[in-house]
């Protein structure tokens, strides 16, 4: 019987994809099932409910169902919605810019630093402005790192200073110039009211005006940080969610050569 079950499957399982027109896959290819969730600050009753269905239809979810919902605070409800998205996108026109380098080893990096910069490679990093966690900023730095790959604490030819977080910009350039670093490693977690925009944009600034932004390799990272926003910002490199202490110091010690900062 469940062999029967599975060759019905396998014979009636749609493997036509079109990357001009990809849509989410759930249970068959271009069935567009999605999965929201959302908090409405309205009543856990039929007539939020209703709401969130609507909602979802507005979002281009088609035949929406709401599989869950429970109040979170008297007037606030949590919801989960299940539906067909009516859109597409067009795989072969996206165009996203990364960091095109090819991931070192800890033992890599420190080899190569020996063979091509012939020091330590002095990074300073910290969390800056008013941003107060330091899980991305101690995963890229800390000796034990995070996911087992070691931070660059733990690099041979890495002297690396991490200053924690809530840093002013003014004192982070400081710290810089009289440890006479080679790269800067700037962590944003808060992002409300793209904060972590205006922060790191003033950094940039204050290292223009320092008269050292072209000196260094400039860096950041955080949950909302792409390589292209980095870049349209005014640095060499952004790395988001997924990257390690051994993708920041391939581009950084690559970087240092690359244009000749030794």
């Amino acid at each position: 019987m469940s062999g029967g079950l599975y060759s019905m499957e396998k014979k009636d399982f749609d493997k036509t994809l079109d990357l001009t027109k990809v849509s989410p896959y759930g249970d068959t290819m271009n069935d567009g099932k999605v999965q929201v969730s959302f908090t409405l600050p309205v009543e856990d009753n039929e007539k939020g409910v209703e709401a969130a269905k609507i909602l979802a239809k507005n979002m281009g979810i088609e035949n929406p169902s709401v599989v869950c919902h429970k109040e979170l605070y008297k007037g606030f409800t949590f919801f989960v919605v299940y539906g067909s998205l009516k859109y597409t996108v067009d795989y072969t026109q996206i165009h996203v810019e990364t960091v095109d380098v090819e991931t070192m080893s800890m033992k890599e990096v420190d080899e190569y630093i020996k063979e091509n910069i012939k020091e330590k490679v002095v990074v300073v990093g910290a969390s800056t402005g008013t941003d107060a966690h330091t899980v991305g900023i101690d995963a890229i730095m800390n000796m034990k790192g995070y996911a087992g790959h070691y931070g660059l604490e733990r690099y041979e030819m890495i002297e690396a200073y991490n200053l924690g977080s809530q840093v002013p910009n003014e004192e982070f350039v400081k710290k810089a110039i009289e440890l006479n670093a080679k790269v800067l490693l700037v962590s944003q977690t808060v992002t409300q009211k793209n904060i972590h925009i205006k922060n790191l944009t003033h950094l940039v600034e204050l290292l223009e005006a320092e008269g050292i932004r072209e000196k260094i390799v400039l860096i950041c990272g955080g949950p909302r940080i792409t390589h292209e926003l980095a870049k349209e910002l005014g640095y060499d490199a952004g790395f988001g969610p997924g990257k390690y202490a051994d993708d920041v110091a391939t581009f950084a010690v690559s970087e240092i050569v690359n244009r000749n900062l030794i």
